[in-house]
């Protein structure tokens, strides 16, 4: 074989490898997640977490110019060689595949969160509409001890650099009751492409090739903690993105902060409020006089905000990534944000919120 086909032919090879892989969780949780993945995620987020910018950002920046300026370099002799520019392309793509895979993807074929904490997925209306009640409850209790006042909304009073400082504290209390959420050297920051992520329609995302959490620093800070705690779920491993709202949800919750607290339950109640919603619509407004009018509130400001920056951009590339994560073992794609919901209603059936 001529080393021009080498790494074309690799890439179909390594399809072919992940594609066996996913009948085999346990070994990849062994192997892979609790194996080889924890030294590369630890030794990413000490080597990049110091610095105050996000590499990963510019990284991406210096790879699209360059795959931009090759396209306009050959655009004139593409038809002469179009051969050996596919064969470039496919070599590249085979690479990245490697690199992405090898640095962090090889978790979305682990074993499912819900075996491993013994949580079942399957739940009824009635289990849901009585989770939502005692979820009302926290949350309004929660939203008065910082309001003093049903009808305010809560306003965060700090920045998004403190809140970086203070999750950590989440996940320490988190992680005594479950050793596996440990987390240590932080590496979180705000995306240079926060303006772009939110006509995306998008919170944030995990850098599998560096490791770094990036946040959209536009959105609303009421629930920015949610959205950081749930980019460290990634960093940690959990690929799924009903396990990473979970995660970020238990660990903003268990944050000794008050407002990560108010942060944590009024997502999770937007959450079951949607789900109803999904299944009947108009059948989230039998709850809405129970809920305090500032978090209502709140949600407004939120609904808003997102909505100032609808365009057909944000739904294509909702498209996009809803294939691609129905591609990477996530069968029910953009959906599956919402699927934490069926966690939630489990774990907490016979435990307090």
């Amino acid at each position: 074989m001529k080393k021009k086909h080498l790494l074309p032919a690799l890439l179909f090879v390594q399809i072919l490898i992940i594609k066996i892989l996913g009948y085999f969780p346990d070994t990849v949780e062994y192997l892979y997640s609790n194996g080889l993945y924890q030294p590369i995620s630890k030794a990413m987020r000490v080597l990049f977490g110091w610095i105050p910018f996000s590499i990963g950002d510019i990284l991406y920046s210096v790879v699209f110019f360059f795959i931009f300026r090759w396209i306009f370099l050959k655009r004139k002799t593409w038809k002469i060689h179009w051969k050996a520019n596919v064969l470039h392309i496919t070599g590249f793509i085979s690479v990245l595949y490697f690199v992405f895979h090898l640095l962090w993807a090889f978790n979305y074929y682990r074993i499912p969160l819900n075996e491993t904490l013994g949580i079942r997925k399957d739940y009824t209306q009635t289990e849901l509409r009585e989770f939502t009640l005692k979820l009302i409850e926290k949350t309004n209790a929660i939203q008065f001890k910082i309001t003093k006042d049903q009808n305010a909304k809560v306003v965060f009073p700090q920045s998004r650099e403190t809140i970086y400082g203070k999750v950590l504290n989440g996940y320490s209390h988190l992680s005594k009751q479950y050793p596996q959420f440990d987390y240590i050297h932080s590496s979180i920051k705000g995306s240079i492409y926060s303006l772009p992520l939110t006509y995306m329609g998008f919170s944030g995302y995990l850098n599998p090739f560096t490791g770094e959490a990036q946040v959209n620093d536009k959105m609303p800070l009421y629930s920015f903690p949610v959205t950081v705690c749930h980019e460290m779920a990634h960093q940690l491993g959990y690929a799924s993105e009903s396990e990473a709202n979970f995660i970020g949800f238990l660990s903003a919750k268990s944050n000794d902060d008050p407002y990560f607290q108010y942060a944590a339950y009024s997502f999770a109640l937007r959450y079951c409020l949607n789900t109803f919603e999904r299944k009947k619509e108009g059948s989230s407004k039998e709850f809405l006089p129970l809920i305090n009018k500032g978090i209502l509130e709140n949600y407004r400001e939120s609904r808003e905000f997102w909505q100032q920056y609808e365009t057909f951009i944000e739904s294509g590339f909702k498209i996009f990534y809803d294939r691609f994560l129905k591609m990477n073992q996530q069968k029910d794609g953009m959906e599956g944000y919402s699927r934490f919901v069926e966690l939630m209603v489990n774990y907490y059936k016979n435990k307090p919120l």
